[in-house]
């Protein structure tokens, strides 16, 4: 989840039904909502206070219009990690057909929150990793969705479609588009041999938080799949949102190597585990580049862009070392990265017109 800004507003035709199911549930009249997040979906978050501010305990709750989103993947997998002794935010109260869930507050400071004020990355780190270690052993994922190589292509299939050509303007020739196809295809074969089990798919600094007494506590699972476990672990060190030095994340993968292994997760040899961490977080970089791209153009969500960034430096990073892969790191390197840095000139340059009033849309200008 991303916090949410601006001012709060209190009408409209959905907060009345929220409100109603509220009193209903918590047996009060005029519940009290304070805005507490919202994410890159269509859910959002209200934090539900005591009517006496001095006494009380506090809730979440999760407001998802059913047209968009299903809340039954948040409460089964929210109970498969509960039951691992994961700290989740526990569903109290549930309405399915309304798109409503009352949750346990785990607090509002995220990792993210946590490591700006400048608290030691270390422990932090190390919880998080534990925990991390603890869900891939403890948590039986066979009946979750696979997430297997149509899904995987189809996810990397936002990089050509959101990214390259919609946000970059670029029109690839037939070697460019043949080189995409081959470097999707290698990478899915590598993310199907690597060991499966559970995938949160998107545990990062955003979606952890400082919960006390247990940390992390666990938050987005609801897209959770049976796949490639070392995602997750990319998830968090190889973060969109923070860069961290390489001997770090040296440290931290052995950590996990190690704390997995005592959990009967199969790591194999640290050179096996390292390609798959890097080239199953390619993947995932790719993926993410699109989304970051759909989430400007589609859905108006310009603060995403900034991310992109340190994102394909990510994607760089874990490319580099195989040989197998350099003409796709060169191409990146000599093509994606330039147009990146005009794409975002001309976004800041709309910016500016936006701001004089000549011009309201959030679509890229052409080249």
């Amino acid at each position: 989840m991303a916090q949410m800004m601006g001012t709060f507003n209190s009408g409209g035709a959905r907060l009345e039904q929220l409100n109603r199911w509220l009193q209903t549930v918590l047996d009060e009249r005029s519940p009290q909502l304070s805005p507490a997040s919202a994410d890159a979906s269509f859910r959002r978050y209200f934090r539900v206070l005591p009517s006496d501010e001095t006494s009380g305990e506090t809730y979440i709750c999760m407001d998802a219009p059913v047209a968009q989103e299903d809340t039954r993947p948040f409460i089964t997998v929210a109970a498969m990690l509960g039951a691992a002794g994961i700290e989740v935010p526990t569903v109290l109260e549930a309405n399915v057909e309304e798109g409503f869930l009352l949750l346990r507050d785990l607090g509002s400071q995220t990792y993210l929150d946590a490591l700006s004020a400048g608290e030691a990355p270390g422990p932090l780190y190390e919880d998080a990793i534990v925990a991390l270690a603890t869900m891939h052993g403890a948590v039986d994922a066979a009946a979750l969705p696979p997430y297997d190589a149509e899904y995987l292509q189809y996810e990397m299939g936002m990089f050509d479609e959101w990214f390259t050509s919609k946000l970059l303007g670029l029109e690839l020739d037939n070697r460019q588009t043949v080189l995409l196809a081959q470097t999707r295809d290698a990478l899915v074969a590598e993310a199907l041999t690597s060991p499966q089990g559970f995938v949160h798919r998107d545990y990062h600094s955003r979606n952890l938080m400082v919960s006390e007494p247990v940390r992390p506590g666990v938050l987005d699972f609801q897209d959770a799949m049976h796949g490639p476990m070392v995602y997750d672990l990319v998830s968090l060190l190889r973060d969109s949102y923070v860069r961290w030095p390489a001997a770090a994340i040296d440290e931290w993968i052995a950590l996990y190597r190690e704390l997995a292994e005592s959990r009967g997760v199969p790591v194999g040899s640290p050179a096996e585990f390292r390609r798959r961490f890097d080239l199953v977080g390619a993947q995932r970089h790719l993926k993410v580049c699109g989304i970051f791209a759909r989430l400007y153009l589609r859905d108006g969500k310009a603060s995403y862009l900034q991310d992109i960034p340190l994102t394909l430096e990510h994607l760089q990073a874990a490319l580099r070392p195989y040989g197998e892969f350099s003409n796709f790191s060169l191409f990146l390197r000599n093509t994606v990265a330039p147009a990146m840095t005009e794409a975002l000139q001309r976004v800041a340059d709309q910016r500016a017109d936006d701001e004089d009033g000549e011009t309201t849309s959030h679509e890229v200008p052409a080249p």
